[in-house]
């Protein structure tokens, strides 16, 4: 089962910018995708952006586009998640998560029912 640990969170004023990492422990063939969800207090788990590693497909919740950017090092198991902008409302823990079953319908591309292995997740605050 693929490992994840993310990283790259922290305090950052309102307006600034935060890249968060991924690093897997394999990029193997039943790794579909991985896709970046963050979690408030008191709020349910959100999808924020997905990658798909077979073609570089992305997909954002309505939400984040704009301001949120997925990409992949291709060097490296690193899937990244820029965040620009940033609102205090952006405040949450950011978890990444890995697809392993080959999600197909795109109602379900941020669906956290779906992934199957998580990371422990980073802390952003946005606050000044």
């Amino acid at each position: 089962q693929v490992q994840l640990v993310e990283s790259g969170g922290g305090l950052v004023q309102p307006g600034g910018s935060l890249t968060l990492s991924c690093d897997a422990s394999e990029f193997s063939s039943d790794l579909y995708a991985i896709a970046w969800f963050r979690q408030a207090p008191g709020k349910e788990r959100q999808g924020v952006a997905r990658f798909s590693l077979s073609d570089g497909r992305t997909w954002y919740a309505d939400s984040a586009t704009g301001r949120f950017f997925i990409s992949r090092d291709s060097a490296k198991n690193t899937v990244y998640l820029q965040i620009n902008s940033l609102k205090p409302e952006d405040t949450a823990v950011y978890y990444c998560a890995a697809d392993t079953r080959g999600i197909v319908w795109v109602s379900y591309y941020l669906d956290p029912e779906q992934y199957t292995s998580w990371g422990l997740g980073t802390q952003v605050t946005v606050s000044s």
